[in-house]
């Protein structure tokens, strides 16, 4: 009886349920990612054909959209920091040529002034917000499990039986802390 209360108290089941959470987080993470990966043609096939503008931005966009798809982005990275890293360099870099982007449509009304625009422009900044709410949904679990595997005394459960590492979590890109300049 005394081995079975001892057994409730270990938290592997709870251990195994955040990890768990952490990898269905990173899963989101993933899937927001992708939807911006799909929209980002359809917004610049937009930009395109509604105006003549700076072609070197749009080639940053292209460019920067081709970085982000080939980082590896499976579940292998949340047990790796320098892959996270990598996938947040690629994913930041492609983020700033979005706002560059963005501040050079500001430019030209008629192209602002176009619905089909519009509408990409929104599902964009809609699916920037997606992947800002699901990065905080991944580093909520990943804090939630780094807890398990260090409080007592599912540490030792962490240490011994499962052999569970701290996960990385997403940090401020450098930078980040200062609003970027648009100059026009």
């Amino acid at each position: 009886m005394a081995l079975l209360l001892g057994l409730s108290a270990c938290g592997y089941n709870t251990i195994q349920s955040a990890d768990e959470g952490v990898k269905a987080a990173w899963g989101e993470v993933q899937n927001q990612y992708q939807r911006r990966m799909d929209l980002i043609p359809n917004l610049v096939n937009t930009v395109k054909g509604a105006a003549d503008f700076e072609k070197s931005t749009l080639e940053a966009v292209i460019q920067a959209r081709a970085n982000a798809t080939s980082v590896k982005m499976d579940a292998s990275v949340i047990n790796d920091p320098e892959a996270l890293k990598k996938i947040q360099d690629t994913q930041s870099a492609l983020s700033s040529t979005l706002s560059r982007l963005m501040v050079v449509v500001e430019r030209y009304p008629d192209l602002k002034a176009s619905a089909a625009f519009r509408d990409l422009q929104a599902q964009l900044e809609g699916t920037e917000n997606r992947i800002a709410v699901a990065r905080k949904r991944y580093v909520d679990s990943v804090a939630e499990y780094n807890k398990l595997v260090r409080q007592f005394p599912t540490n030792l459960t962490a240490r011994w039986l499962l052999h569970a590492e701290l996960r990385p979590s997403f940090e401020a890109t450098t930078g980040a802390d200062k609003p970027p300049e648009v100059k026009f």
